[in-house]
């Protein structure tokens, strides 16, 4: 049983391969953090190693050992920490140098190896070229799966030789029926957990078993409040600790720009009197409140402020520089006075 929800045309398609013996030496799985990408290879792998009648069993020995990633013909590339206990910010050569002599071996005990590749756009370019050669001279029975964002920060040479598989973000309502199926989730948490996740079931999951996810969410919100209600020497520091993060952590500085990009999106439906399609409902009333602060010019021309840095940060600008200018382009309050937004508005989900 596939374990991948709302994703029905990509798991047809794979069983129709497995169906007619016509699988793939590639795939390429293209879709938002926590969409499904990693279950839907994982059950991939299981299908074509499975020893029921019909795969994926999920209840196999192969099966169970490799939901828990103790297979030996099941492998996952990803970022691994440097020798000084760092993540690397590239999946580098020696890796794929790796992968290369595993992948001419035969299976050890499965019917199939299989190598995921975790966050393939962070392949470094020397990585990339040697996989390039690797997926060009498939070996028997080896199935690559290439797990990606952003499809267009690869080589479109190794694009061009997987079988690309989109997954589409869910609608929200069909997240919030499955949370409230679920006798552990009150409804008016559900309710939020799926206007949250933009369509990423996998994530209001996670935030539905883990409070801390809304109180980071919280408190970076409350973060935003306050840097937009700061001056440059203000501004300019928080942009300084986010670049630092950005060369550890990336995926954290895009976490913090998405959520900015929710807020000001946000701020902007209230300001149209489009209350009804806002992300998080839980803002509504401060929302509100804060439409007469800003003009609908000075959000949507923020907003696009946000949108260029993502882009600038993905071509490898500068992160400093970015996030400096990105800081600089926060509108002005119009006729600000008194209590600050970090002071008026305290965020708290619980």
């Amino acid at each position: 049983m596939w374990q991948v929800a709302g994703q029905a045309r990509a798991v047809s398609l794979l069983e129709r391969g497995l169906t007619q013996g016509s699988l793939a030496h590639a795939y390429l799985f293209v879709g938002p953090r926590h969409i499904g990408k990693m279950t839907l290879a994982r059950g991939l792998a299981q299908a074509v190693n499975c020893s029921s009648g019909e795969p994926p069993c999920g209840e196999c020995s192969s099966c169970r050992r490799i939901a828990l990633d103790k297979h030996p013909d099941v492998q996952v590339i990803d970022l691994i920490a440097d020798e000084n206990g760092k993540l690397r910010t590239e999946i580098g050569i020696n890796q794929i140098k790796e992968v290369e002599r595993s992948s001419s071996l035969p299976p050890f005990e499965g019917k199939y190896k299989v190598f995921i590749v975790d966050g393939a756009e962070l392949l470094s370019n020397e990585a990339g070229n040697s996989l390039l050669k690797t997926l060009e001279e498939p070996a028997d029975r080896v199935i690559f799966v290439l797990l990606t964002t952003d499809d267009r920060l690869l080589l479109p040479t190794v694009v061009s030789r997987c079988q690309r598989l989109e997954l589409a973000p869910l609608p929200a309502g069909e997240i919030e029926a499955v949370l409230n199926g679920r006798p552990d989730i009150e409804l008016q948490k559900a309710k939020l957990l799926a206007r949250l996740c933009h369509g990423c079931l996998g994530w209001a999951l996670l935030a539905a078993a883990d409070d801390g996810l809304l109180e980071q969410r919280a408190e970076r919100i409350n973060k935003l409040l306050e840097v937009v209600g700061a001056d440059c020497e203000e501004r300019f520091a928080y942009a300084d600790w986010l670049a630092t993060r950005f060369s550890q952590r990336r995926g954290l500085v895009w976490e913090v720009l998405d959520l900015w990009l929710d807020f000001w999106r946000d701020l902007m439906l209230v300001k149209l009197g489009c209350a009804d399609g806002i992300t998080d409902i839980a803002l509504g009333e401060a929302l509100v409140q804060m439409t007469g602060d800003y003009s609908l010019a000075q959000i949507r021309t923020f907003i696009a402020d946000i949108r260029t840095a993502r882009e600038q940060l993905g071509r490898n600008a500068s992160p400093r520089l970015v996030l400096e200018v990105l800081m600089l382009g926060i509108p002005e309050r119009r006729g600000a006075t008194g209590q600050t937004l970090a002071a008026q508005f305290s965020v708290n989900y619980g």
